[in-house]
């Protein structure tokens, strides 16, 4: 099945030729555009399964996007592309749900190649952006969430690490001998019972309660 895409820009020109782009690529259909956040929100209900997003615009900006997202619990996987992109801005925009967050500067084959990433894996991270966040995350950020690593089970930990390892899904099953479904329950267990809403929110847990060092974090191949 193809990845359903939805295109969130006041850049009319750009949003044709980026749909344009991604619609003779096999992997993707573009089946929303919208020229601002608040014309989006009005059709937030259909299904999507990565959403291409711009920060600024007038009518409802990227923020308010992720805002009315969370509030309604949607489960799209988000990439923010800005001309205001700036690398100190990556745990915000972790904080606020992203799962990718790139400069609208960015090469198309590369654009296309991040989407499948985040679709596949969760989220994408770039080698500096990596390197951001590995300052950061230092060991005197506070411990924010309910439960520690000491309130997990030793198969929730490996599947934590796995993550972190860039493992996808079917990877993570044949290493720890069990079904993709299994590791899919586990996962969402895992995002309700420490309250993030993503992957990347995961990999902040693990650095953040020393299940990892961020420095054993697996960058993703551009």
């Amino acid at each position: 099945m193809k990845i359903k895409i939805g295109i969130v820009d006041d850049d009319l020109l750009f949003v044709q030729l980026l749909k344009n782009y991604l619609e003779n690529d096999a992997r993707y259909e573009v089946v929303l555009t919208a020229k601002s956040g608040n014309a989006y929100l009005q059709e937030a209900r259909i299904p999507l399964d990565v959403l291409i997003l711009d920060l600024r615009m007038s009518d409802g900006d990227g923020l308010e996007v992720l805002s009315g997202l969370s509030a309604l619990q949607n489960e799209i996987k988000v990439i923010v592309l800005s001309s205001f992109y700036r690398r100190s801005f990556m745990g915000h925009m972790l904080k606020m749900g992203v799962h990718a967050f790139l400069p609208k500067e960015i090469e198309l084959d590369e654009l296309s190649e991040v989407i499948h990433a985040v679709h596949l894996k969760g989220h994408y991270f770039s080698n500096e952006q990596v390197d951001v966040m590995r300052g950061q995350l230092s060991n005197k950020l506070p411990q924010f969430h309910a439960y520690s690593k000491d309130d997990l089970t030793e198969r929730e930990v490996d599947i934590i690490r796995l993550i972190c390892q860039q493992q996808s899904t079917r990877e993570i099953a044949e290493s720890l001998f069990i079904s993709p479904k299994t590791v899919e329950t586990h996962k969402t267990n895992l995002m309700i019972k420490i309250s993030v809403k993503n992957m990347a929110g995961l990999v902040i847990y693990a650095v953040q309660n020393g299940i990892v060092d961020a420095a054993e974090i697996v960058l993703f191949d551009k």
